[in-house]
């Protein structure tokens, strides 16, 4: 049997493979919209956390598809990685094969890119801060296909489909759990640092 990751050996597996800022950033904030999940679903915390930590840990050394997360998996195999998170973490690529099923890969999928965009959004936020963001706003963003232009917005509307609630709703449910984590995730803004 497996033995399960903690969150901080999961951690340091992100900071040895991930050395951007923002890259790190993002594991943060899909972690915690995932976990958010896991707790509203009475879903296992640990398991969830760790696998949103480490969807995206292998994307600088292999920056294009199908690379990630495919060459990834092999490397979290080696370090002990339980299956079903490998599993969840090669399922959030649509191009993988791997087909999402459990609730862990739907939400997986589904906080991925909406996490990236809520950040980029509380960035062009006059305080630079999630606190100012809402529903609206990231509908309105979702419109403008020149801002962020990374994101891929099929993704979050496929996401949400698959897991069968309205976008408002997950929306407003990771915008909410973002801002509880504005600090650590660097989206409490100008007016933290004024205040």
């Amino acid at each position: 049997m497996v033995c399960m990751l903690t969150r901080d050996q999961a951690w340091e597996i992100v900071c040895e493979f991930t050395k951007s800022e923002g890259l790190r950033k993002h594991a943060l904030a899909v972690e915690t919209c995932v976990t958010a999940y896991a707790r509203k679903l009475g879903e296992d915390e640990q398991k969830w956390t760790v696998t949103a930590l480490l969807h995206d840990f292998d994307w600088e050394i292999h920056p294009q598809a199908p690379d990630h997360p495919m060459l990834g998996e092999p490397i979290l195999a080696a370090r002990g990685v339980d299956e079903e998170i490998r599993r969840a973490i090669l399922s959030h690529a649509n191009y993988s094969g791997v087909p999402r099923v459990s609730p862990l890969e739907k939400v997986l999928y589904a906080c991925d890119e909406l996490a990236g965009f809520i950040t980029a959004i509380s960035y062009v936020k006059p305080s630079k801060s999630v606190a100012e963001v809402d529903v609206a706003s990231v509908k309105k963003k979702m419109k403008d296909k020149a801002f962020a232009r990374s994101v891929n917005r099929q993704d979050i509307l496929e996401g949400v489909a698959e897991l069968g609630v309205p976008l408002e709703e997950h929306v407003e449910f990771c915008v909410r759990a973002m801002q509880a984590r504005a600090d650590e995730l660097g989206l409490a803004g100008s007016s933290a640092v004024s205040g």
